[in-house]
């Protein structure tokens, strides 16, 4: 399953979408020297975009599906740096699925799986069902 929206950060990021399936989603780009910190590294605020990205998009992999949805928390652990020129992907899955909120989790790794991040968020979310018109 594709994302149908256009989203310009992950353009911007050059993110693409591996996977998306039943509460897991596999998002993956490649760090370009525009997105260096000053230690030559990937910055680590788009680390936290990354993996904020595949959890996100494993939420709108839910059944009921989701219209709408907003991280209002995100914990990210930092592991290690992520080098210019480098392919990372972030690996995120739904760890609870509640009518109003979700929480979710993601691995973010480097080349041949090194571990770059871990990360967890909580997700406030409208379903698709409670959209329909006169639904409270």
């Amino acid at each position: 399953m594709k994302v149908e929206r256009r989203v310009a950060a992950w353009e911007w990021m050059g993110i693409e979408e591996v996977e998306a399936h039943d509460g897991r989603a596999v998002l993956e780009m490649t760090a370009a020297e525009h997105m260096a910190n000053y230690s030559g590294n990937l910055h680590g605020g788009l680390i936290s975009t990354l993996a904020d990205s595949a959890m996100g998009r494993a939420m709108y992999t839910l059944r009921p599906p989701v219209a709408r949805g907003a991280s209002f928390d995100l914990k990210l652990n930092f592991i290690a740096s992520a080098k210019i020129g480098e392919r990372i992907r972030a690996a995120g899955s739904i760890v609870h699925a509640g009518r109003r909120t979700v929480v979710a989790e993601c691995r973010v790794e480097g080349a041949e799986g090194r571990l770059i991040a871990t990360a967890s968020a909580t997700f406030m979310v409208k379903r698709e069902e409670e959209q329909r018109p006169g639904a409270d």
